[in-house]
């Protein structure tokens, strides 16, 4: 960049270290490696072969490789920051987010340390998070953006195997909180998706080489987003089920894809009749089953099941077992997911220059450097030599750091004004920022005009030449802002508000007069929790069932212990067939009770509200979830089944 000219290989070799005591052979093999990341990294680094003598030449100019001013106000930073705070420990991209906004605020006197007061308060729960999760999208990232061929052991849940597989990786994205990535498996030669979180043990490259493949040039991951749980596999066909008027706004609020209503008449593309089935048994009777044949008769056989399952005394469950624990060690030791490697240097560096200001020296303390950034106390000393080594004879500056002690002396050298300027944020940063909007960002800036709307639209100039398709798209629709945008305001005012709500359970919105207080994203769902003018108690509500938001004259002032009242719900006792246990015991839902018994069944501890969401919810388990006591309960199931038996099956016979 310092030359502001092509130079050869042989140039590079000559004038960087570590280079020019390599053999030809050794410095060709690291060199295209080195390139390669770079790339990847989103470095533009350009060649063209010399006419002349055949030599490749490579050029870097500045104004490709520095963004544009990326000029954040303090409310935009500070939107940003709390993103970062509500994530931070629970996301897989908290770090990448956390180095990209020390190089956004550099010179802005450390805005990350505090919460802002004034920031509205939203909570959120991964139930599919782990210190291996975040390690595992970092080595898959690193896959897909130098295009590696990786090795892993997966678990297969439906046939209950563990198998190697070999995978081009294409495209990670994450569907309603859960990541997969998806690519052409070469054992079975077919493009399939793996949920990230069965994958078990390390994630190796399988071979030496660059690059391993090429993407499809036609592969789109926007066809595998947003996807119902029905919709997982090949489409086998649509299915029509008509749905009671007060229940299809909420089934048109949700709608993905290619899914329509019209007429009352809820159409869905389907891959599994099974889970399709289910939805339509969770709405207790608000979803009839038109077409096809095939779903209104699995919706028959599995009502069938479930009056079986619960009629008579309670089956005896087998014994508890431990369960098993994978003894294979992560790629990744426990704590924050590590950035790569350039992000954490291009960070340090920029802090480094920034502390010395206008001087050629600086001093600092080294636990300023530890807490700011992801690195070990053992480690820093690697790193500060390592980032001597990278930067010292660039042409552009030299940078010489060394530890002394409990202080880090910087010595600063400048050859030009070029990395005075903030420096490029890489893709994954850019990447974390645009996750964290999607999934905290719907709360904090519903409208065109707050700040993380324009964070959004900011960043979307200033990484349009980018690929970020595996990024998704915020999905509201205009009624939905409007909701959030009369909450928000509701919140941040302390005014009361006023909604309908449409419970699962129930045929008809109700109009409820509320407090609200925060919101919660428990994945994939988001929650109002409120202060109940009416019960005079803390309730929760689901956003995607609230409609018709309106903001109250009446004020209210906060009650200091508020809290979600979600302890005061009770349990009940669900067996789990074999069919579905696995799933049932899988990491969320091992986390709120569900337990492995010696015969492959499972018992969990179902929470519930009210009993006619429970009474929904155990239908639409299809007879593999037997609810053991007390009787009435049973009872009350039982009941409810043979009463949609009547009513499905008639309503069928009628379209017929």
């Amino acid at each position: 960049m310092a030359e502001r000219r092509a130079l050869t290989a042989r140039d590079i070799k000559g004038c960087v270290e570590g280079y020019s005591e390599m053999s030809d052979e050794a410095f060709a093999r690291r060199f295209y490696s080195d390139r390669s990341e770079l790339l990847g990294l989103g470095v533009p680094l350009q060649s063209q072969r010399d006419e002349f003598t055949g030599e490749e030449l490579y050029t870097l100019l500045s104004d490709q490789y520095f963004l544009p001013p990326l000029d954040l106000s303090d409310d935009e930073l500070a939107a940003l920051q709390v993103a970062l705070f509500r994530l931070e420990g629970q996301f897989a991209y908290a770090e990448p987010l956390r180095l990209a906004l020390q190089n956004l605020a550099l010179g802005r006197g450390g805005p990350l340390e505090a919460r802002p007061e004034s920031a509205i308060k939203v909570d959120f729960q991964d139930p599919d998070y782990s210190p291996e999760m975040a390690g595992r999208l970092t080595k898959l990232e690193a896959a897909i953006s130098k295009q590696r061929t990786v090795k892993f052991e997966y678990w297969t849940i439906s046939r209950d195997e563990v198998s190697r597989r070999t995978l081009n990786p294409y495209a990670l994205f994450s569907d309603n909180g859960v990541w997969y990535v998806v690519g052409r498996d070469l054992e079975r030669q077919d493009e399939r998706t793996f949920r990230v979180s069965r994958i078990r043990g390390d994630i190796t490259f399988a071979t030496r080489r660059e690059r391993d493949f090429r993407a499809p040039t036609d592969f789109d991951p926007a066809q595998y987003r947003h996807r119902r749980p029905w919709q997982f596999g090949e489409i086998a066909g649509e299915a029509r089920l008509e749905v009671v008027p007060d229940t299809a706004w909420w089934v048109e609020r949700t709608l993905v894809g290619e899914e329509r209503v019209a007429d009352g008449v809820f159409v869905t593309p389907y891959a599994d009749l099974g889970q399709l089935a289910a939805w339509v048994l969770r709405q207790n009777g608000r979803a009839r089953p038109l077409e096809p044949e095939e779903l209104v008769a699995e919706v028959g056989e599995s009502l069938a099941r479930v009056v079986v399952a619960h009629a008579g005394p309670a089956p005896e469950h087998a014994a508890e077992v431990e369960p098993e624990i994978d003894e294979v060690m992560p790629d990744r030791p426990a704590g924050p997911v590590p950035p790569e490697r350039f992000a954490v240097l291009q960070a340090l560096l920029a802090h480094l220059l920034s502390a010395c200001g206008d001087s050629k020296r600086a001093v600092i303390p080294a636990a300023e450097l530890l807490e700011r950034f992801p690195i070990p106390e053992d480690q820093l000393d690697e790193h500060l030599q390592l980032l001597n080594l990278v930067n010292f004879g660039g042409g552009c500056y030299a940078v010489y750091a060394v530890l002394e002690g409990d202080n880090v002396r910087v010595d600063k050298e400048l050859f030009g004004d070029a990395f005075r300027r903030p420096p490029r944020l890489t893709p994954l940063e850019a990447r974390a920022i645009r996750l964290a909007i999607e999934f905290v960002g719907p709360m904090l800036a519903p409208a065109a005009t707050t700040p993380l709307e324009r964070v959004r639209e900011k960043l979307e100039r200033t990484f349009g030449q980018f690929e970020l398709s595996e990024t998704p798209e915020p999905a509201l629709t205009s009624a939905e802002e409007e909701l959030i945008r009369t909450l928000s305001r509701a919140i941040a005012k302390h005014r009361l508000v006023q909604f309908e709500y449409l419970k699962q359970e129930d045929d008809h919105p109700a109009t409820r007069v509320v407090e609200p207080y925060f919101f919660e994203r428990r994945l994939p769902n988001w929650y109002l929790h409120v202060w109940d003018r009416e019960r005079d108690a803390a309730r929760s509500f689901r956003l995607d069932r609230m409609r018709n938001a309106q903001l109250l004259e009446k004020s209210f002032e906060p009650r200091p212990s508020f809290a979600p009242q979600s302890s005061k719900q009770r349990t009940v006792q669900v067996l789990f067939s074999e069919d579905i246990a696995r799933w049932r015991l899988e990491s969320g839902a091992r986390r709120l009770g569900a337990r492995p018994l010696a015969d492959g069944t499972a018992l969990e501890e179902l929470a519930y509200g009210s009993e006619d969401w429970l009474v929904g919810e155990v239908l639409s388990f299809r007879g593999a979830g037997t609810v053991l006591g007390p009787k009435p309960l049973r009872t009350r199931v039982a009941r409810r089944a043979r009463v949609l038996q009547r009513e499905l099956s008639g309503k069928a016979r009628s379209r017929r």
